[in-house]
């Protein structure tokens, strides 16, 4: 995957030469071809095209996003309650998530997220003791997890 970025760049040094214009835009143009090219020619290399992985972190992003605004409003609403209704609880969670990056990643994703902590993980790293302030379905929020977070972490890192 890096020598298919090493050749993007050198694409984008080459139109950018071809053209005799050596400023941002024409190096942003030539990248942009680069990876068209590099695209076409995807079958030759013994790696997939590498952009499938930035695509992959920019929708990690943006599941995180979505999910740290679902829940502080969540938390925003049960805090502006005149009586609160919690129900705290400690639940497991089963992860099928193999190297130790990825536990750690899932793991402060879900401590940042508000109104979850990830208090432990199991000595084997395939459970995960996570804290709700509100604590539902439990299948619904291993489902809800293992369906966001779980699942593109692992398109990240395939």
């Amino acid at each position: 995957m890096s020598y298919q970025i090493i050749l993007n760049m050198i694409l984008a040094l080459t139109w950018m030469f071809l053209t005799t214009s050596a400023t941002g835009s024409s190096f942003i143009i030539g990248y942009l071809l680069g990876a068209i090219i590099l695209y076409l020619f995807r079958r030759f290399f013994d790696t997939p095209f590498y952009l499938r992985k930035v695509v992959a972190v920019f929708k990690l992003l943006l599941i995180f996003i979505k999910e740290l605004f679902i829940a502080n409003f969540d938390v925003f609403k049960t805090i502006l309650r005149p009586k609160l209704e919690l129900k705290p609880g400690i639940f497991t969670y089963e992860t099928s998530l193999k190297k130790d990056w990825q536990i750690t990643l899932l793991a402060n994703l879900i401590t940042l997220t508000p109104g979850t902590l990830v208090m432990d993980i199991s000595p084997d790293n395939k459970t995960l003791y996570i804290h709700a302030l509100n604590v539902g379905e439990i299948s619904e929020m291993t489902d809800g997890i293992r369906n966001s977070f779980e699942r593109v972490i692992k398109e990240v890192s395939e």
